[in-house]
């Protein structure tokens, strides 16, 4: 219950008090006549009247201290640009990104393949320095390789901030020290240097002066949110960065990049490249394009001659394109292992004539077309699969884009405008169309993987995230069949000089002629030889291009795949075997391929 009380009523007395008058403010007059008290309790009585006409007298009065205060931050910023005597103020004016490190790149082992180390440079204010003619001429004193003329225009500038010398030695700091010139100072960097030299040198690029990555791996590492950290001025140490671990092996990358310079030299060719991928799970063990370059010197990456011929390179590929075209028509279905098809006489499509290089001039079954690298019976074999299932097959192979991995460099393969009948015939041998030989490498490496399509990468990778990004382009059947026409290719066909006792290899040759001018040219070829190791049981693919090799008296004058990119080949597995863990099984294995068993292939003539 809620209680309510009735409040009395109380009456108040009117109080009636007289409150001194202030006098009002009227200007001079009325302060003067106000006493000597009335011009300070005026003031005061005119800041807080709410009047209308007193209102601007306020305001301008606060805005003159405001205006003050931001004089007074103005002043100090402009006095923190001036002064570049202090290094935190040269280095905002030099660019933050002198001062930012990089990770550490490393191989799969842990090899520090990137790293910077700590250097020092010069700068100058030139409105510091007193005697211009004389700076220069003792500056030049110590660094000779300065224009002199040049040099006197930098410090003639009216800048606060100039760099004499980026990158000096401790012997030249030492040197211009002592020369106390004023206006002259030092400023700490970060220099990347890379102990592995021309060893992976595609693959990691470089960084330029200002250790900014331009190309490779150094290029993705800022694309990766080092150049968001750089541009909001945050310095980094080495220390608080992760490494960044590839997949190559150093070792192996030098042991391929060894055997094969010894085959540019000795077949006398242009140029050559070889690639090393797992099959399983897309990395990149060894990429070696020749000619190399030090990436400690930047400035050699950009001689065309330098150029990453694996992922930039168009090429026609020649025979190793044959392992596709049997792929796609086996998996079909419209052709078996067991299926024949006639290659006595030339293919006529109009004008155009598809020969045999020493054809058989006879029926043949899919694993003679194979080891025998048939071009009518290939293209036959495209033919039975059709335009659009061809085209189809090459896409999802990854044949028909540029290749995408950690590299900003890649081009488009070249592909024909109007695709025919006839294109599928060439391109369906190799011919015809211009890949990256990176792409070719991992299609091929799905074919004998159990047919799963992995991109490649770089970058160290676990079997789990592979597994991830795989893509069944082929049964697993089909794959088998792969596996079986290119280890016997290696023991009675032209793989047969790649076969190294102990890895059970197989594999596919590919020699192309190089379109010179627009037209073919018959002395200038491309070599390759597409390799896989062990073949009933395959864990890596191995790669070797070979550009415009020559034909030697212990070749019979003969410059095909065969008799070079395919020993060059065998000489790499013979030497990485051992390095990539691969025990060598002397005895051969009993039974390699069931289910190939089971289809009961005829033996080959």
């Amino acid at each position: 219950m809620r209680l309510i009380f009735p409040l009395p009523k109380l009456k108040l007395p009117r109080l009636a008090l007289s409150l001194p008058r202030l006098p009002r403010f009227r200007g001079r007059m009325a302060m003067a006549d106000s006493g000597p008290e009335g011009p300070r309790i005026g003031l005061i009585r005119n800041l807080f009247t709410l009047r209308g006409e007193k209102l601007p007298a306020r305001l301008i009065l606060a805005a003159l201290a405001f205006g003050g205060l931001y004089i007074a931050l103005a002043a100090r910023i402009v006095h923190l640009q001036v002064r570049t005597d202090e290094p935190a103020t040269a280095s905002r004016m030099a660019g933050s990104s002198i001062m930012t490190a990089r990770p550490q790149i490393v191989d799969r082992n842990g090899f520090v393949m990137a790293t910077d180390v700590k250097t020092v440079s010069v700068y100058a204010d030139p409105r510091k320095v007193i005697d211009k003619d004389e700076a220069a001429e003792l500056l030049n004193a110590v660094f000779p390789e300065l224009d002199g003329n040049e040099l006197r225009d930098r410090l003639a500038r009216r800048n606060a901030f100039v760099w004499i010398k980026r990158e000096i030695t401790p012997r030249q700091q030492q040197d211009v020290h002592r020369l106390g010139i004023p206006g002259i100072g030092f400023l700490p960097e970060n220099k990347r240097v890379y102990p592995a030299v021309q060893v992976g040198a595609h693959v990691i690029g470089s960084a330029n002066i200002d250790n900014q990555g331009i190309a490779g791996i150094e290029k993705y590492i800022d694309g990766q949110g080092l150049n968001d950290l750089r541009g909001a001025g945050l310095g980094l140490n080495a220390a608080d960065l992760k490494p960044v671990e590839l997949a190559l092996d150093v070792r192996v990358t030098h042991a391929v990049r060894e055997e094969l310079r010894a085959a540019v030299q000795k077949f006398k060719a242009d140029a050559g490249a070889a690639l090393v991928l797992d099959v399983d799970t897309g990395e990149i063990i060894t990429h070696v394009s020749l000619p190399d370059f030090d990436p400690n010197s930047p400035a050699e990456a950009l001689k065309p001659e330098h150029v990453n011929r694996l992922q930039v390179g168009r090429y026609e590929m020649g025979s190793t394109f044959k392992a596709l075209t049997t792929a796609m028509a086996l998996d079909s279905g419209k052709v078996k292992l067991t299926s024949v098809f006639d290659a006595r006489q030339p293919l006529r499509y109009g004008r155009f004539r598809i020969g045999d290089y020493k054809g058989k001039n006879r029926p043949l079954s899919v694993p003679e077309i194979f080891i025998y690298s048939s071009n009518i019976g290939t293209a036959r074999m495209a033919l039975a699969v059709g335009v659009e299932g061809h085209k189809a097959f090459l896409k999802k192979m990854g044949q028909l884009d540029r290749p995408r991995t950690e590299l900003a460099e890649g081009l488009d393969p070249l592909v024909p405008a109007r695709w025919g009948e006839l294109n599928t015939m060439t391109i369906s041998f190799g011919h015809g169309l211009a890949v990256a030989p990176l792409t070719a490498a991992i299609a091929t490496a799905a074919l004998v993987n159990g047919g799963r399509f992995i991109p490649a990468t770089y970058l160290k990778r676990t079997p789990e995230e592979a597994a991830k990004l795989a893509t069944q382009v082929i049964k697993p059947e089909t794959s088998q069949m792969m596996r079986y026409v290119m280890r016997l290719n290696a023991e009675k066909g032209s793989a047969s000089r790649a076969d190294i006792p102990g890895y059970y290899v197989g594999g596919k040759t590919g020699t192309s002629e190089k379109v010179v001018r627009g037209r073919y040219s018959k002395n200038k070829v491309l070599t390759t030889f597409m390799a896989v190791m062990p073949s009933d049981k395959p864990r890596y693919l191995v790669m070797t291009m070979l550009d415009e090799p020559k034909g030697l008296p212990e070749t019979h004058g003969y410059a095909t795949s065969g008799w070079n990119a395919a020993p060059t080949t065998g000489r790499i597995i013979e030497r990485i075997g051992p390095m990539l863990n691969i025990e060598p099984r002397f005895e051969l294995p009993q039974s390699p391929f069931p289910h190939v068993a089971r289809l009961g292939v005829a033996q080959v003539r």
